[in-house]
């Protein structure tokens, strides 16, 4: 294990959360803001359900972990909505179990530290017909519609578990251009579809009345301390403390 001990923030998910350092996506856009803050640590695993989740939790976030994470970002859902398949194959989970699974999910991550926080983040929209032309063979039965429907009964779980929550499906249609602009292929977020993501986690975490904040501007920089070895300041008299300047050079957008 490498040191300092940092407080680490967990992605897990399916091809949303694996995908989020690709496309100048949302995962890389948090980890250049925490940087010397937090470690962001990517749990993706692309074509998953809720089902396969469970079937994992022990393991990604074992109980008996000498460090627990401080906060847990989980998506799944997109992949359960999809309609199921005649054959019974396909990631296909029903609305009931998937509200099930997501219950789960959100017990064992509660249950491994009084500190933990989580954020539940929906199903995103899908371009059905940037779908149809890039990923026909491997997507089919995907709908906004559903999309839309799991995405809305999260949000209602969320609520009775006390458990923070992003509609995505909601946020990103905010956007007038949304089907032009948040897709590489009508599933998977563009760099603009991640910059709402990343808003919206910034949001809550800016929002939250948690006793300590997780926000990236209000946690400490790592080795933060003034140096005689920073470039000079141009009266020469001090140096420039460069060890503010890692994350802000990442803002080309109002957070």
């Amino acid at each position: 294990m490498v040191g300092p001990m940092r407080p680490q923030i967990v992605l897990f998910g399916s091809s949303i959360v694996q995908f989020s350092f690709d496309n100048g996506g949302w995962g890389a856009i948090l980890a250049a803001l925490y940087a010397r803050k937090a470690d962001i640590v990517l749990r993706g695993y692309s074509g998953w359900n809720s089902r396969q989740a469970l079937n994992v939790l022990d393991e990604v976030f074992p109980k008996d972990a000498p460090v627990q994470p401080s906060l847990v970002i989980v998506y799944f859902g997109g992949n359960d909505s999809v309609h199921p398949h005649p054959s019974g194959l396909g990631p296909h989970v029903p609305l009931q179990e998937y509200l099930e699974n997501m219950k789960k999910i959100a017990n064992h991550l509660k249950s491994l530290s009084d500190h933990i926080r989580i954020i539940f983040l929906t199903s995103p929209p899908i371009n059905e017909e940037q779908l149809r032309k890039k990923l026909s063979a491997t997507q089919s039965g995907r709908t906004n519609e559903s999309c839309g429907e799991y995405a809305d009964a999260l949000m209602e779980l969320s609520e009775e578990l006390n458990v923070k929550a992003i509609n995505l499906w909601s946020a990103i249609q905010t956007r007038d251009d949304w089907l032009d602009v948040s897709f590489t292929d009508g599933v998977h977020l563009s760099a603009e579809g991640s910059k709402v993501v990343v808003k919206e986690i910034l949001r809550v975490l800016r929002e939250a009345d948690w006793k300590t904040s997780l926000h990236w501007m209000s946690m400490p920089t790592e080795y933060a301390e003034d140096s005689p070895y920073y470039p000079p300041a141009p009266d020469g008299t001090t140096t420039i403390n460069v060890s503010y300047c890692v994350s802000r050079r990442s803002l080309q957008w109002d957070l």
